[in-house]
């Protein structure tokens, strides 16, 4: 089992909770956001085994949201850190919740969380309520390591790239799909745009390849 494995038994429990859930968001492994007046966000974070790793996780999310959330594979031979009471008083001090996640996608709550501090950073929080907001769809399962996070900035940069497989286009007539598409073709951060004339840009190879079909 990997930790992507947990993803989705924990996105389905929090769908059924209420939240629309997204992965990898802004360094965090799960967020699930209830919109209101103020919205509510949840953060949860996962790993194989329960430790201390995790748990500063937990403490570094828990000054831009509502609850915090940790979550780990469920211990088989019942002598888990989950079944430490030493370690279920440490996240209830916390205010943490608890997850446990069988082989089988079983979702067992160990402990329910609850806010023991006022959030303290409004700013990251708006910027993690933003991505969840704007990201298309949920394309990025939570607990990945190594691999390109598909931010919305990087889908931004999709349309813009797919829009010119057809051939070379200028700023503006792109900004009708990508309000920020100027500073995408100007910053060019994945190295896929290429200035072909004076206001016309186009593909490099690496743009090309980035998002053509795949052949067979």
């Amino acid at each position: 089992m990997a930790e992507t494995d947990l993803y989705l038994p924990l996105k389905a429990y929090m769908e059924r909770a209420g939240y629309s859930v997204k992965g990898e968001v802004n360094d965090c492994d799960l967020v699930g956001v209830i919109e209101g007046d103020p919205p509510v966000i949840i953060v949860c974070e996962m790993k194989l085994a329960f430790n201390l790793e995790l748990v500063m996780q937990g403490v570094k999310r828990a000054s831009f949201c509502d609850e915090v959330w940790l979550a780990a594979r469920a211990s088989k031979t019942g002598r888990g850190r989950e079944h430490d009471a030493r370690f279920r008083n440490l996240c209830r001090r916390l205010g943490f919740g608890v997850i446990a996640v069988s082989d089988a996608g079983d979702v067992d709550v160990i402990v329910a969380p609850f806010a023991a501090t006022p959030r303290r950073d409004p700013k990251r929080r708006s910027r993690l309520l933003d991505e969840h907001r704007r990201r298309v769809g949920d394309p990025q399962v939570g607990g990945g390591r190594g691999k390109p996070i598909m931010t919305v900035y990087r889908q931004d940069c999709i349309v813009c790239a797919k829009a010119l497989l057809s051939g070379p286009q200028s700023p503006k007539q792109l900004k009708a799909l990508v309000a920020r598409a100027p500073a995408i073709l100007r910053n060019n951060v994945y190295g896929w745009f290429i200035r072909e004339s004076r206001g016309i840009y186009g593909l490099t190879e690496l743009g090309r390849a980035a998002v053509s079909p795949p052949q067979g």
